[in-house]
């Protein structure tokens, strides 16, 4: 495969040596883009030729030519990294904080949500628990600091609890514990969603023990569950077990209450308000 590459960069050499006029300006071009492709500069390739029209028209010096079409390149990476971190936090759906309703929530804290959206708290290896009844947007927030924490860089992995203990059950199987939490450790940020909607099974509670507590103090948490601290032992059936999880995810942890009555709910009663006002109009 070398050899080859080298072959075809002998020959566009060549070719750019021996042509003449218009033939050895496009042999030229073909040699650098062989060469900006074998440097692993893409955005380079694509653009180039526009920036170099561009500087021309603008009387810009070589310096800044290279420059631009150097920090295009960047921001395209930069992008592509983003891109990817968001890809691989395996979010069931986007949801920005700028989306969410903050005013259908009124007790929530925005202040403390804007805070977080800042990101400091991953850096101390601190964590957030959303707590609240259903259908009043903790999935949506979790998301959407999740997604800001992607913008700023950081790994990010989003597991649903009842999807994450068939996980950990699986990897158990395979004898492979160990190596799925040291797999997520490399994360910065993860999310546990749904906490408590799902009873578990001795089996999944130590399992979903294990996995907190082994990375407890390495990356930053943010859970959502439906249920007041003083209720986890009913997912965990274990009070010893639960009053351990519940002292190391709160050491250091900011918590978000959600109160009020849910959004779908709303809706539902809304479309049900106006079916009734549009029969009583017929």
């Amino acid at each position: 495969m070398a050899n080859a590459a080298a072959a075809d960069g002998a020959v566009l050499r060549a070719a750019a040596t021996s042509a003449s006029g218009t033939g050895r300006e496009a042999a030229q071009r073909m040699l650098l883009d062989d060469h900006l492709h074998h440097l692993r500069l893409p955005t380079f390739v694509k653009n180039h030729a526009k920036f170099a029209e561009d500087a021309g028209q603008a009387n810009h010096s070589y310096t800044q030519f290279l420059l631009a079409l150097a920090e295009h390149e960047i921001a395209q990476r930069d992008r592509n990294r983003e891109s990817q971190r968001i890809k691989g936090a395996r979010f069931p759906a986007l949801k920005e904080l700028a989306d969410f309703d903050f005013s259908a929530v009124p007790q929530l804290n925005k202040t403390l949500v804007l805070q977080l959206a800042r990101g400091e708290y991953i850096d101390a290896v601190e964590s957030a628990i959303l707590i609240g009844n259903p259908g009043l947007g903790k999935t949506h927030v979790s998301i959407g600091l999740a997604l800001c924490a992607c913008r700023q860089g950081h790994r990010v992995r989003f597991y649903n609890v009842a999807s994450l203990v068939n996980d950990l059950i699986a990897a158990q199987d395979r004898h492979q514990t160990e190596r799925f939490i040291t797999s997520a450790a490399k994360h910065r940020l993860i999310v546990l969603d749904e906490l408590g909607f799902v009873p578990l099974t001795p089996l999944g509670a130590q399992l979903i023990f294990q996995f907190c507590s082994t990375l407890h103090e390495k990356v930053s948490f943010i859970i959502s569950t439906n249920l007041r601290f003083a209720d986890w032992t009913q997912v965990f059936l274990n009070e010893q077990l639960t009053a351990a999880l519940l002292d190391r995810l709160t050491f250091r942890a900011h918590i978000l209450e959600f109160s009020g009555e849910s959004f779908r709910f709303k809706q539902r009663m809304r479309r049900h308000d106006k079916a009734v006002t549009k029969a009583d109009a017929t």
